[in-house]
């Protein structure tokens, strides 16, 4: 296993390649904004399955295959950046339903459950950028001497995860406060849908265009 130093230095960097503005952070904000803090919450859980996926996946070897794939990462890549895109683009041509459903009952209030679990899972796995510094990330934190390299990756894996739901959540929770002052008066919230889909439409072009 890792030693104690190499798990300290790999929580470390974990906090601080999170804590960089990109797409599960983008995501997570923009989820907050237009459909309200329960679903964020479940879209963030969501997405770190999906990040642990792709850890899981480094594990075993076919990170790097991607990595190596130019094909490979390029579908990936345009795969996420249309669905966020298409996220975004029915966010806008539903901003009224965050208004409207002030007026109906607390539990009718956002996306079912799986549904929003499964939406940031989607996110999160079809993000190439992160499986590529996975791959270039994780083995300076494994101890070669110690053997089993898989397994040390999927546990690096399980505490980088654990510390990306923590971020999302605090993220997730300070947007959907923003969403709740604009929810004061209901109007308020089709400005706010059309503002957290163009986020995301932004955020899937961006995707779709990086190197």
């Amino acid at each position: 296993m890792p030693t104690t130093s190499q798990l300290l230095a790999f929580v470390v960097a974990s906090i601080l390649f999170i804590q960089v503005p990109g797409p599960s952070l983008l995501f997570t904000i923009g989820r907050a904004l237009t459909v309200g803090r329960r679903a964020a919450l479940l879209s963030v859980v969501g997405n770190t399955f999906g990040l642990v996926a792709q850890v899981l996946m480094v594990a075993v070897g076919l990170g790097a295959i991607v990595a190596a794939s130019a094909t490979a990462y390029s579908v990936l890549k345009i795969a996420g950046a249309v669905y966020v895109v298409w996220l975004g683009i029915q966010a806008i041509r539903n901003r009224a339903e965050a208004r409207e459903a002030l007026e109906r009952p607390a539990d009718a209030r956002s996306e079912r459950p799986g549904r929003a679990v499964w939406t940031g899972f989607v996110v999160g796995v079809t993000n190439p950028k992160s499986i590529v510094f996975f791959v270039a990330f994780m083995p300076q934190f494994t101890n070669e001497a110690a053997g089993h390299t898989g397994l040390q990756v999927a546990l690096l894996g399980v505490i980088f995860g654990a510390l990306a739901v923590t971020s999302d959540t605090i993220w997730a929770l300070v947007a959907s406060k923003a969403r709740d002052w604009f929810a004061r008066k209901p109007k308020r919230l089709d400005a706010l849908g059309a503002t957290g889909g163009t986020m995301m439409i932004g955020l899937g072009v961006t995707m779709a265009a990086s190197e």
